[in-house]
């Protein structure tokens, strides 16, 4: 099989594969974790109706470009959404209806933080259209809470979820493992626990340090102790993976799990390498646009991109031509995160035989499977993910 050109472009429908989805970014939270380095701000006032006017005239501004396309999933990310009123929710829901044709079942995902306030509004957002709900728990003990930065007990956690429950059919929430002094045998009772509550998905990271954060200044001075070395993080993702098969929720990514039937499919959006609009401040977007794929990328700065909505200078945004090089690179990076992998007649269609040899290589190494429909990281393969993408896309 002969390798394609670099600059030629993937084929249009490529991306249907995937489907289309919107994010969008609510820059604003009560207050900054120490191990967050999203784009997220504290703010004392916001101007809910502003805010939601330039999210509008961005739904009209996109949906003109992409009115072809039909609209699988919106997931309302930040930040924390769940700090926007019900009835700005409503507005750009409102203006999505208007702007685009969705699927049947289109999954609408707002991500909510467990504070009794914030648990007041989850009736409005279920009557403003929002059909699932991703909450940030990240731990059910509150020595651990605090220690995270958390600004809920793990009761308000407890009680705020039992609320969602009420006004949504689909509800996930988010655990950090992984932490200080945190042991295997803690962990396990700890996602016992969380299993037990769960409805039908569940986010499970382990802790990462990130450059410019809290906690990355704690640790460069040594004051971030307790963290697992290397052999008790592989620990605790084994125990993770065991325990959530065992229990029916085994993982369909690197780091969610899900009954069958209930993933998250505007996340698949991505991991399928799909079409997906990105409105708000810093959010990021791959459109394909007359025959070319394209990379999109906001202001972070949340004054900076309302005033440039408000100006009408999309101009100004980011957007840049994708080669199939880099796009081949970019649905390796996500597709093999999914433990279905990724189809390799989409990927021979962008780069030929490019990878085959690497390919070839990580499946004796008992890292990769492959055969002539996917290629999907084995078992052993899949805990070793970042070393493994590097090795399949070395020269």
């Amino acid at each position: 099989m002969r390798s394609r050109n670099s600059s030629q472009v993937v084929l249009p429908e490529d991306w249907q594969n995937g489907g289309f989805g919107l994010y969008i970014h609510w820059p604003f939270c009560m207050a900054k974790c120490p191990y967050c380095d999203f784009n997220s701000h504290v703010a004392k006032t916001i101007d809910q109706e502003r805010w939601a006017k330039a999210y509008v005239k961005e739904i009209n501004r996109i949906g003109a470009e992409t009115k072809d396309k039909v609209l699988r999933s919106v997931f309302f990310g930040g930040g924390t959404p769940s700090l926007m009123s019900p009835e700005t929710v409503a507005t750009v829901l409102d203006a999505v209806r208007a702007t685009w044709r969705t699927e049947n079942d289109v999954e609408i995902t707002l991500e909510a933080n467990p504070t009794s306030v914030e648990a007041g509004r989850f009736r409005g957002y279920a009557q403003a259209g929002v059909n699932r709900l991703s909450m940030g728990i990240q731990a059910l003990n509150d020595t651990d809470l605090r220690a995270l930065g958390r600004m809920h007990s793990a009761e308000e956690a407890l009680r705020a979820f039992d609320i969602a429950r009420t006004h949504f059919n689909r509800v996930s929430f988010d655990l950090i493992y992984g932490r200080q002094n945190q042991s295997v045998s803690d962990w396990e009772v700890e996602l016992r626990q969380a299993l037990s509550l769960a409805v039908d998905h569940l986010s499970l990271y382990q802790l990462t340090i990130e450059d410019g954060t809290a906690f990355g200044d704690r640790y460069r001075l040594g004051k971030l102790r307790g963290l697992p070395d290397e052999d008790r993080a592989a620990d605790l993702w084994d125990v993770t993976q065991s325990i959530c098969n065992d229990l029916g929720f085994p993982a369909y990514e690197v780091s969610n799990h899900a009954k069958h039937g209930h993933e998250s499919r505007h996340n698949k959006v991505y991991w399928q390498y799909g079409d997906y609009a990105g409105i708000g401040p810093g959010a990021h977007g791959r459109l394909t646009l007359d025959g070319r794929r394209f990379t999109t990328e906001a202001p972070k700065a949340p004054g900076a991109w309302l005033e440039l909505v408000e100006a009408d200078r999309p101009g100004e945004y980011a957007r840049e031509a994708l080669s199939v090089d880099d796009q081949a690179t970019e649905f390796l990076l996500m597709g093999l995160r999914l433990t279905s992998g990724i189809n390799r007649t989409r990927l021979s269609a962008m780069v030929g035989d490019k990878y085959d040899g690497n390919i070839q290589s990580l499946v004796d190494a008992g890292l990769l499977f492959a055969d002539d429909l996917n290629i999907k990281a084995t078992e052993a393969g899949r805990p070793l993910l970042n070393g493994l993408l590097r090795e399949l896309l070395r020269d």
